[in-house]
């Protein structure tokens, strides 16, 4: 069985103040909190999303992109 491709890395946007930072996803695992680089504001998910990456990033988690369950889910 070929394991399917997983881009790990993805652009969170703070919404409190629009930034956009690239970050590398871990490949295994979800990240609840992030510190905004910008602002400092202190992110995590939407309710019903696993991880930051999941609600404010331009790729979802690599769990989520394989299909697989979540930490949170």
């Amino acid at each position: 069985m070929t394991q399917q491709a997983v881009d790990l890395t993805s652009v969170i946007t703070c919404p409190e103040c629009g930034a956009r930072t690239g970050e590398r996803m871990p490949e295994d695992a979800c990240r609840y909190f992030y510190e905004c680089l910008s602002c400092h504001a202190s992110l995590k998910p939407l309710p019903g999303d696993c991880c930051v990456f999941c609600s404010y990033g331009t790729v979802p988690c690599p769990p989520k992109q394989r299909e697989e369950p979540c930490c949170g889910n």
